[in-house]
């Protein structure tokens, strides 16, 4: 079976790919574990120098990996561009910060010298989707890289063009042959994949359905798993929430990737006191998006990845209001060539409604009222997902008191939503498990060895 990358601006064919087979997929396995036997016995300093050497090659083909990615899944030029450079960011993060995050840790006790130590554990697979092609990527590889593992990628199947430049950029920052190796395989092959020996651990980021799937085959055979899911984030603005920078970022948080982003902003949580002025603002703001040809930089949003994901978006956005809920703005599929789907505002969210209970994956906000603070939190909370959550209030204390109840994996007060390399990141409940980033993150897929000298 070919995997197919089409352009969603046009619908156009791009490029089509050959699945490998299974033999071939087994002769990748065992030659990132042959490589593994090398690269895991390097000091770190010398898996830090082609860590370095991959921010200075995304730097420098910046241009053309962000067309590259605008053309294949439909991301605003100027969205890639920053994409491409935060991948950079986080290279040089890892080369720099990593070889410390590993250091031996000694603990105090009776013993002549105890200590914990990291070490690696393998050949990893990741299992990635095409929303942020390079970024999900090398948010896990260059951790993963720098503790000694080596890297199996089933990118997802439409960006298989990306997968292929990610395997270049690692070849061209001079990583020894096999560290890091792109897969051209289907879903199908990934339980086959996981049930190798050789493959020691799996991350996935993804929809909850294929976290499950993932999940479940690791599970049988006892591998390490880190699963980043789906979101349904809640913003929730209280009723002194500064409403300018508010409403910016509300749009900002909603928009961004075409709406395809699992932390974006999808239920704008607003307290009876300021519901009105939010919604006009707000509502004007998503208004005057211009969608269009992602490579064209005056337009803010381009189109969905795929066909059917309009059709699953606009099913939702149809149920939502024969269920109640009022169209502001947008609300329909953009006919003609592509895979468009118009920024939209629905107003009277309430439970029962998939804008209330389900991810909306594309350019689409529910607006839901509050009448105060603890039923904001309430709102918040009432979800199956638990990623990231947005406050915005003039108070710092009742912001942090807040905070410390929402049930999400990072809480952002009075800004958007991100991942950072210097923070950890993930979710909880049906958004996954397992951290990616930071310290955390880079301690994920290692064996935490403790040596006790007698």
């Amino acid at each position: 079976m070919a995997l197919r990358s089409v352009n969603p601006a046009t619908g156009e064919l791009l490029e089509s790919f050959r699945e490998q087979t299974a033999k071939e997929v087994d002769a990748a396995v065992k030659q990132a574990h042959q490589a593994f036997i090398s690269w895991s016995g390097l000091a770190m300093e010398r898996r830090s120098a082609p860590l370095r050497k991959a921010a200075a090659v995304l730097r420098a083909e910046k241009t053309a990996l962000a067309r590259m990615m605008s053309e294949e899944m439909g991301k605003p030029v100027l969205q890639a561009s920053a994409e491409v450079e935060k991948c950079a960011l986080v290279c040089e993060y890892y080369a720099e910060n990593g070889p410390s995050m590993l250091q031996p840790e000694r603990i105090a006790s009776d013993a002549a010298d105890s200590y914990v130590r990291f070490d690696p554990l393998g050949v990893i697979l990741a299992v990635m989707p095409w929303n942020f092609p390079l970024w999900q990527v090398f948010r896990f590889a260059a951790p993963a890289l720098l503790a000694g593992n080596t890297c199996l990628l089933k990118h997802a199947s439409g960006v298989s063009r990306c997968a292929a430049r990610i395997e270049e950029v690692f070849r061209r920052a001079a990583f020894p042959a096999h560290v890091f190796t792109a897969l051209r395989i289907g879903s199908a092959q990934v339980e086959a994949l996981l049930a190798r020996p050789l493959v020691r651990a799996v991350t996935l980021t993804g929809s909850d359905a294929a976290g499950r799937a993932v999940a479940a085959t690791a599970g049988r055979q006892l591998k390490k798993t880190v699963l980043e899911l789906g979101g349904s984030d809640p913003f929730i603005v209280l009723a002194d929430a500064p409403l300018s920078p508010c409403v910016a970022s509300a749009v900002s948080s909603r928009m961004i990737n075409n709406g395809q982003s699992c932390i974006a902003a999808k239920r704008f949580i607003v307290v009876r006191g300021i519901y009105s002025r939010f919604r006009s603002a707000f509502t004007a703001a998503v208004s005057a998006l211009k969608t269009g040809n992602p490579l064209d930089e005056s337009n803010d949003l381009g189109p969905l990845a795929r066909a059917d994901l309009v059709d699953e978006l606009e099913r939702q956005v149809r149920a939502s209001v024969r269920g109640g809920a009022r169209v502001l703005t947008g609300g329909k599929r953009i006919k003609g060539q592509g895979f468009f789907f118009q920024p939209t505002v629905l107003d009277g969210v309430q439970p029962g409604m998939p804008a209330y209970d389900e991810e909306l994956f594309g350019p689409v906000a529910a607006l839901i009222r509050a009448a105060d603070d603890e039923d904001a939190l309430r709102i918040a909370n009432d979800t199956a997902f638990g990623l990231g959550a947005s406050i915005w209030t003039a108070n710092r204390k009742k912001a942090q008191a807040l905070a410390a109840r929402v049930e999400a994996g990072s809480v952002f007060i009075n800004g958007m939503v991100k991942s950072d390399p210097r923070f950890p990141f993930g979710g909880i409940k049906m958004s996954g498990f397992g951290r990616e980033l930071s310290s955390y993150g880079i301690k994920e897929f290692v064996n935490i060895k403790t040596v006790v000298i007698s």
